[in-house]
């Protein structure tokens, strides 16, 4: 059944849900589970996305198994354009980020394959 004032596309998709994790969330997580005092999860949170932003700032691609992969991409100068000009302008070299997940991940994400119920 489509709804009066919606399209095809945005009918037929179900409403997501996708609340933000956030690192006071991880670190409320390790406190509840592992039974960790709030300054000691706190502490694990931090340094454990400090190591891989230290990792990535020296060009080296982080590997989490199970999860996925942080790797450096190194872009080439190229000429662009200012869309709302149109003048030519020049994108300097640069280096990105990109991650790309497992397979176990994306199972997971398409409910293929199901996580123990501890990390539920």
């Amino acid at each position: 059944m489509i709804t009066p004032g919606k399209t095809d596309i945005e009918a037929t998709q179900a409403p997501v849900d996708t609340p933000t994790l956030t690192k006071a969330d991880l670190a409320e997580l390790l406190f509840e589970r592992l039974g960790l005092n709030k300054r000691e999860s706190k502490d694990m949170v931090e340094g454990f996305f400090g190591i891989i932003h230290a990792t990535l700032a020296t060009g080296k691609d982080v590997k989490l198994s199970g999860f996925g992969n942080f790797t450096i991409r190194r872009k080439a100068p190229r000429p662009g354009r200012n869309p709302r000009t149109g003048e030519a302008i020049p994108i300097a070299a640069r280096q990105v980020v990109t991650f790309h997940s497992s397979s176990k991940l994306k199972a997971v994400v398409q409910g293929e394959l199901r996580l123990a119920e501890e990390f539920e």
